[in-house]
């Protein structure tokens, strides 16, 4: 066969990088950036290269797997969907609809098949016991955002092709690519921005790879940005530099915030946060100064114990200064296909009913991840006693992942659509392996709503759907018909609104996501402009995607508030600004205990949680799940670079080689995130060559937000010492 190119974006992190791929005799031969992408502009990180490896890879499940005691064995579609139907409808009527529970991984919104069908099969449960990963990530945001812009998915970005000023507490989109920020080639943007005369101030108590493009970097104590974030907020009151412009025309209570934040003064928060409190003046008034510039917080920042507060602080800092819904500052996306405004938009909710064994609110129609293990393993009406995983691996992505490995090992049943046998599926009874990521077309959904700049781009499948598999979105509409067959959820109903019920559910079993896509794309905010409206038939005919140009201001018309005005604070955030002025008052806020060191975690270019160990071009190299230590603290423990240690915290211990740095702020150590692959009954070759450990062992599913209970996977406190000949048998 002759060699064919094909042009799609990477759906493996949020940067969704343009890919030219070549194809001969059904094998890639290369994969490099596409020059003539929009958004990305040629740019790739080492993880698109790998969906070569992902493709090929031997251990990818292609057959659905049935578990019969510890074997595996392959079923056929048929015969799986049917009895996982039979036997979640058992369970459903003899206990109850809460009785089974939901989780879905993070690859879910990398994957629009999940995002567009899921409801499909997840809709005829009606069950509250739903989980994901957004309460292990960013669940702070969208809840800051749904407070103040009245929908959870209107996040701003740092508008950085315009920026002057750039404030950034916890996070590192040089391994990112950015998080809530799709921002491809963020280093040769940040060079633009600095040749232009802008200026990245990092705030981070790891001195990480964008510490090193940044222009300054200061250390700060774990957990203790909300200290330092309403100093700033503080500062810019009483020195007069709060200017919010032509938002004070729809924004309230500003004035309360003001009266709020007047506490935290710097000198106060240099006290707790380790910053000196010139350094925060300095900060906040060069900000206010800047006249286009950009306050971003993440992972840092929302993983810990005081995450909405944080993300919240954040979004006034942009408010107070002007800088928000400004070119250079913080700005809204408007995607193509538009969740915020578009048909079956989801605002959010927060708080309309909460977990059975602790009371945990649910945000969105879901419940914070860390209660699924206790609401698991704990008797009484509403024990969870099914699990529906999708795309996800919760032993290794949410905290104390030993428990919830015991939990997993005490339900009735299990169903994962997944394509490996990793830490968590491999107590399932089914696995179902849908389609691979260059076997089915795609559109990025979710990530266009993040992006720095308005492009859209569908991208085709690479190889055809191989014989006897199914995508995901076809796994969910079979499963749901069968789902619907046993359960009848509408029998109740008059027969017409039944049978219109069921005539528009056909409907959608019918459609598959491009024709979804087709109908937003006309229905959306580019479907009917000149000089050509955008549709499914516009963007095949652009395969490297269509420039719809810089973000453009859209307040107040994109506000989703009853009156359309932003809700600078209430109640919630009132409260929680109180309690933490005691906190700091008794001491009880970013303090460790004698002995004590605090947790974070880290993430490389070549991975993304714990879904990408598996490919040799992405793991092969030096060792990197090394604990990283500052040598002060080795010293003050009597270790040594290169040594064995035992790291221990409420929850559990596990045993890490240890690595001296000065890149690490003394009294912090750094675990990263994702791994630990040496599980027993793992089907994964190349990640068990370099297992690590998972910091999730240490993660603690009692230390949350308490405002949001997302997990705080930041700010854990742990003691460090030598491994012993006992420990290591224990």
């Amino acid at each position: 066969m002759s060699e064919q190119t094909h042009y799609r974006a990477c759906n493996l992190c949020e940067a969704i990088c343009g890919l030219e791929i070549k194809v001969r005799d059904g094998h890639v031969v290369s994969i490099k950036g596409d020059d003539a992408d929009p958004l990305s502009r040629g740019h790739i990180c080492p993880k698109a290269v790998a969906l070569q490896d992902l493709h090929e890879d031997p251990d990818r499940l292609r057959r659905p797997l049935k578990r019969i005691g510890d074997q595996w064995q392959e079923v056929g579609w048929d015969e799986a969907l049917d009895d996982i139907a039979d036997r979640l409808a058992a369970i459903h009527k003899a206990h109850g609809a809460n009785s089974v529970a939901a989780y879905l991984g993070n690859p879910s919104v990398h994957n629009w098949g999940n995002l567009t069908h899921s409801s499909a099969f997840l809709g005829p449960l009606k069950t509250r016991s739903r989980y994901s990963a957004t309460s292990v990530d960013q669940l702070p945001h969208q809840l800051v955002a749904y407070w103040l812009y009245g929908h959870q998915l209107l996040v701003s970005v740092p508008d950085i092709d315009r920026s002057r000023y750039i404030l950034m507490l916890g996070a590192n989109p040089m391994a990112s690519n950015g998080s809530l920020w799709t921002v491809p080639d963020f280093r040769e943007r940040l060079k633009a921005m600095q040749a232009r005369g802008g200026k990245l101030v990092l705030i981070d108590p790891r001195r990480t790879e964008t510490a090193a493009v940044a222009d300054e970097h200061h250390f700060v104590r774990p957990g203790a940005d909300a200290a330092l974030l309403l100093a700033l907020l503080n500062t810019l009151f009483e020195e007069k530099l709060a200017q919010p412009g032509r938002l004070a025309e729809f924004t309230d209570g500003l004035d309360a915030v003001a009266e709020a934040v007047r506490p935290f003064t710097a000198e106060r928060a240099a006290q707790v946060c380790g910053i000196d409190a010139g350094t925060i003046c300095r900060i906040a008034r060069e900000f206010a100064a800047s006249g286009a510039a950009a306050a971003y917080g993440r992972m840092g920042v929302s993983t810990q114990a005081h995450g909405t507060l944080c993300q919240w602080a954040l979004a006034l800092l942009n408010i107070v200064t002007g800088n928000l819904d400004r070119e250079g500052g913080m700005m809204f996306p408007l995607p193509a296909m538009d969740l915020i405004r578009g048909a079956g938009s989801k605002p959010g909710h927060f708080a309309a009913w909460k977990s059975r064994v602790r009371g945990l609110p649910e945000f969105g129609g879901e419940l914070p991840v860390a209660a699924l293990a206790e609401e698991i393993l704990t008797p009484g009406d509403g024990q969870v006693r099914a699990l529906v995983t999708i795309a996800g691996n919760p032993v290794l992505s949410t905290p104390n992942g030993r428990q919830l490995e015991q939990a997993l090992g005490t339900l009735e049943f299990m169903v994962s659509i997944d394509y490996y046998r990793n830490e968590t599926t491999r107590f399932a009874d089914y696995i179902l392996p849908p389609t691979g990521a260059l076997e089915h077309d795609h559109y990025d959904i979710i990530f266009h709503h993040f992006a720095m700049r308005n492009t859209a781009r569908y991208n085709a499948a690479v190889f055809p759907k191989p014989a006897g598999s199914l995508h995901d979105w076809e796994i969910f509409v079979r499963l749901g018909r069968r789902l619907r067959a046993r359960l009848r959820p509408d029998a109740r109903k008059p027969f017409l609104q039944r049978l219109g019920a069921r005539l528009k559910d056909e409907v959608m079993l019918r459609m598959p996501p491009h024709r979804l896509l087709d109908l937003s794309l006309r229905r959306g905010p580019y479907g009917k402009q000149a000089p050509q409206a955008l549709s499914l038939n516009s963007l095949k005919a652009a395969p490297h995607g269509i420039d719809l140009g810089p973000l453009q201001p859209v307040l107040p018309r994109r506000l989703c508030t009853k009156d359309r005005h932003i809700v600078a604070i209430n109640a919630a955030i009132a409260e929680e600004i109180a309690r933490y002025d005691r906190l700091l008052g008794e001491q009880q806020a970013a303090q460790p205990r004698a002995g004590e060191l605090w947790l974070i975690g880290r993430r490389h270019v070549r991975s993304n949680n714990s879904w990408m160990h598996n490919a040799q071009r992405l793991v092969k190299g030096k060792p990197r799940h090394q604990l990283f230590m500052h040598p002060q603290d080795l010293a003050a423990r009597n270790l040594v670079d290169g040594m064995r240690v035992r790291v221990g915290s409420r929850v559990g211990n596990v045993e890490v080689e240890v690595q001296a740095t000065e890149d690490i702020m003394p009294g912090v150590v750094s675990l990263p995130h994702g791994w630990g692959h040496a599980r027993v009954g793992v089907q994964q070759r190349i990640a068990q060559q370099q297992p690590g450990q998972s910091a999730n062992d240490l993660t603690d599913d009692r230390h949350l937000d308490v405002l949001s209970g997302n997990a705080a996977l930041n700010g854990v406190a742990v003691t460090v010492e030598a491994a012993t000949a006992e420990s290591r048998a224990a």
